[in-house]
């Protein structure tokens, strides 16, 4: 194959996966946007234990990123990797709809161990059809990430539809349709998504067959492991952070031996910017559990005659990423056209300061409420749009700073664990739910107080921590260095 028909089959890659991803996605958005409400309202757990299962569901999703980096490209090819995951996810689905606390703890644990697995695939493959200093680099991963929300969207607005009549069944049967779409499209351009320069495409006919039969094992031996942790819930949660802790512990030591000096300060910057982007995870993990239980019975849902579904807030996010997404992506184009430069320290600190402004706002829109108690729904506009601009400017940014400050050995492992940190994040979002009032037998009168006290907590939290990496950007921008620091 010439290096122009390379180059095409790359780009071609590049544009395709930006669809997959719209369409992988739809399925994981109706889980995620509904399964607290599922549990409450359809199979009858406690407010308290239908969030301990949204931080499971959270974190084994986002933690089994890091397995996914690990098993794509050496055990199973990205592509092969990412088609049965949305198999299992099919299944998952299915099983989901029966509405039996069986099928839910199986149906989970097959569709987390195709969602978990298959994200980082995708990411890997994208990441693989660019230099580390390609300048299309992060326009695609911007523009990937836009695709990604705009599944969210198509997720959330279905979810809302079948929340209103509660009829679960037909919308756990429609999550599947997305994920039947991105194998169909995986297919039709299986020849543009091969791995590229992985220990799998390098190994020999009986190596490649040996590796593919052991993936295929470990994926077989996963199904079981999850659905045993998501039936103990808080032991998994404390195993989980455990497994955070052993990460961290083990990318210091990996960062700490690494002879390479600039590499080994460029790992430096992205564990510190990794730790700080976990208090913005913790509280973005709000939504489909705190948050979402407190738009759900706080909040006036009332707007223009309509009765908005919990799952339609969420639609706030998705479309400040779709419509953000690309106009970030023209806007850094032409400062860097122009000689001015993106700074990566500064936008993570930012992005910090929108997560404290859109908290802040919740306890200001609780004390203006009606005589009911109900919160007027501008307030949860304004929370979601403020943490949305957060989120466009550490999630996909974050993504391509993989590329950037990662050496090539690594890029799997970080890239995993970047998605892992989120995970970690789900489990303290849990607890942070947990800790807000429970709403069953009460009223928003009574749960207001202690809904504001919490939210004020969270955004001097934030805020603290942005004025920490603040102060930190000049050491970052020396660990990271003058080019790659932008």
């Amino acid at each position: 194959m010439d290096v122009t028909l390379q180059k095409q089959n790359k780009i071609a890659g590049a544009n395709i996966l930006c669809f997959i991803q719209m369409f992988s996605t739809m399925g994981f958005a109706v889980l995620y946007s509904s399964l607290v409400l599922y549990a409450t309202k359809k199979l009858g757990f406690s407010e308290y234990s239908a969030n301990a299962i949204m931080g499971i569901f959270g974190a084994f999703n986002y933690g089994l990123h890091l397995f996914g980096g690990y098993l794509g490209g050496r055990f199973l090819s990205n592509r092969n990797l990412f088609v049965l995951g949305m198999v299992l996810q099919v299944i998952g689905c299915y099983l989901l709809s029966s509405a039996q606390i069986d099928g839910l703890y199986w149906g989970l644990a097959l569709f987390l161990t195709g969602s978990g697995l298959n994200v980082t695939c995708i990411n890997m493959m994208l990441t693989q059809r660019f230099t580390p200093n390609d300048p299309r680099r992060e326009s695609a991963f911007l523009w990937n990430y836009a695709g990604m929300n705009l599944g969210f969207f198509m997720g959330f607005t279905a979810a809302g539809y079948f929340q209103l009549s509660l009829d679960y069944h037909a919308l756990f049967l429609f999550a599947t349709l997305g994920n039947l779409i991105a194998i169909v499209l995986t297919g039709i351009f299986w020849r543009h998504l091969a791995d590229l320069n992985t220990p799998l495409s390098q190994a020999s006919g009986p190596k490649m067959r040996q590796r593919l039969a052991i993936g295929c094992v470990i994926l077989l031996l996963l199904l079981p492991v999850v659905k045993v942790m998501l039936t103990h819930s808080e032991v998994s949660s404390y195993f989980v952070l455990g497994l955070g802790t052993l990460v961290l512990v083990a990318l210091c030591i990996i960062t700490g031996r690494h002879k390479i000096a600039a590499e080994r300060s460029r790992m430096i910057a992205y564990l510190i910017l990794t730790l700080g982007s976990l208090v913005f995870w913790s509280l973005y993990q709000l939504a489909p559990m705190g948050l979402m239980l407190f738009a759900e019975n706080n909040l006036n849902l009332q707007l223009f005659g309509w009765h908005i579904a919990p799952q339609w807030i969420q639609d706030i996010n998705t479309l400040v990423i779709v419509l953000g997404g690309p106009l970030l992506a023209l806007m850094f184009k032409r400062l860097r056209a122009q000689g001015i430069t993106i700074d990566i320290p500064s936008q993570f600190a930012a992005s910090l300061l929108f997560m404290g402004a859109g908290m802040l706002v919740l306890p200001i829109g609780i004390g203006l409420a009606g005589a009911n108690g109900l919160v007027d729904f501008q307030w949860i506009f304004w929370s979601y749009l403020l943490q949305s601009i957060g989120e466009l400017l550490i999630s996909p940014i974050g993504y391509a700073m993989i590329g950037r400050l990662a050496p090539q050995q690594y890029q799997g492992l970080l890239m995993g664990t970047w998605m892992m940190i989120s995970g970690v994040a789900s489990i303290l979002a849990g607890y942070l739910s947990q800790a807000m009032p429970t709403a069953q037998g009460s009223t928003p009168l009574l749960t207001n107080p202690g809904y504001s006290h919490l939210f004020i907590l969270l955004a001097i939290a934030s805020g603290l921590t942005a004025v920490v990496l603040m102060l930190l950007i000049p050491l970052l921008r020396r660990l990271i260095g003058p080019v790659q620091a932008h």
